[in-house]
């Protein structure tokens, strides 16, 4: 938590997003509160562009956004996925340390509401109620929020439909809009971030699938590439996440790191080419991408506890030389 409590502090010091719909003019109003002060911020949009325009520049840091779609298509993406907004769509995602890739298409009317909440503001209403909430939402309570995610987005129900049109015009006194803004801002909430333990299990179900599948794709990747391996951030594109989270996963589901789960696959490498007979000791490091036949040597004597020179004690073309005979 005090991660996120920095991203917080540090995004609300140093953020603001107005320069980034200057360009639009008129076509980006505040209708209320802030992100730094009241924790909950509501934005009207509505405007074209001639060419694509880059939305993410404007999530807060630390705090979820909640896009209430009307017209006009745009695309946020974190960890890998794509959640595309398109007219009459309704979704969340969450800005943490990283920012969120995110456009608006070029050339259409564009017209959102976009309602953001502190991740303070989420877990002063929201921690007693944790169990129920959707994953992205209860990493926030939990204080784990420091990745950056999106939800895909679903129909926009016409009852959010009045909501959005009445969160444009407040029809309360002046006076009382701070507290009938929050209200909304939790009806919002309870619409959206709450799911049922059936949805709970099945998101944990998918999650657990994706990074499983991520790991199997790396591995393979690595035993394809043993002398030239692809860095961090190409195994990450080519799986489709982040390099931090891709890391983590890894580490989570084998129990090694990546630098670590390649030596062993070079060194298992190593040693079936050494079982063959056909290879020696020299010809086996560079056959899995050891240009130094000390390091080697080094890595293969703590891994299977002999020399490379020594294993296996009698394979075929050894048997003469340790027995002088077959």
């Amino acid at each position: 938590m005090a991660a996120d409590r920095k991203i917080e502090l540090t995004g609300a010091a140093a953020f603001s997003e107005r320069p980034v719909w200057r360009s639009v003019g008129d076509g980006w109003r505040h209708i209320h509160g802030s992100v730094r002060g009241a924790g909950v911020s509501f934005e009207w949009h509505d405007f074209v562009v001639p060419g694509e325009f880059d939305w993410g520049q404007s999530f807060h840091p630390g705090s979820l956004e909640v896009c209430l779609n009307l017209e006009g298509h745009g695309q946020v993406t974190g960890q890998g996925r794509a959640a595309e907004f398109a007219p009459l769509t309704v979704g969340f995602y969450r800005r943490g340390e990283q920012g969120l890739p995110a456009v608006r298409a070029a050339g259409q009317r564009h017209q959102f509401l976009t309602v953001e909440m502190s991740f303070d503001f989420l877990r002063r209403h929201l921690s007693e109620f944790s169990l129920s909430l959707h994953p992205v939402v209860r990493e926030i309570i939990a204080g784990k929020a420091e990745k950056s995610a999106v939800v895909s987005p679903v129909r926009l129900s016409s009852r959010l439909q009045q909501l959005l049109a009445s969160l444009r015009e407040a029809p309360v006194l002046a006076p009382s809009q701070s507290v009938w803004y929050q209200a909304k801002a939790l009806e919002l909430a309870a619409e959206l971030f709450f799911v049922t333990p059936d949805q709970q299990e099945l998101f944990c179900q998918r999650q657990k699938r994706l990074s499983s599948e991520r790991v199997e794709k790396v591995i393979a990747r690595l035993r394809e590439k043993l002398i030239e391996p692809p860095n961090l951030e190409e195994l990450g594109k080519f799986v489709g996440c982040s390099p931090f989270h891709l890391s983590r996963t890894f580490s989570a589901e084998t129990g090694l790191t990546i630098p670590q789960y390649l030596r062993q696959l070079r060194l298992e490498r190593a040693a079936e080419l050494l079982r063959t007979g056909k290879f020696n000791v020299t010809e086996a490091a560079l056959e899995v991408g050891y240009s130094s036949l000390s390091h080697f040597s080094q890595a293969f004597h703590e891994a299977f506890g002999c020399c490379p020179g020594l294993y296996p004690l009698r394979t075929p073309t050894q048997k003469t030389s340790v027995n002088g005979r077959e």
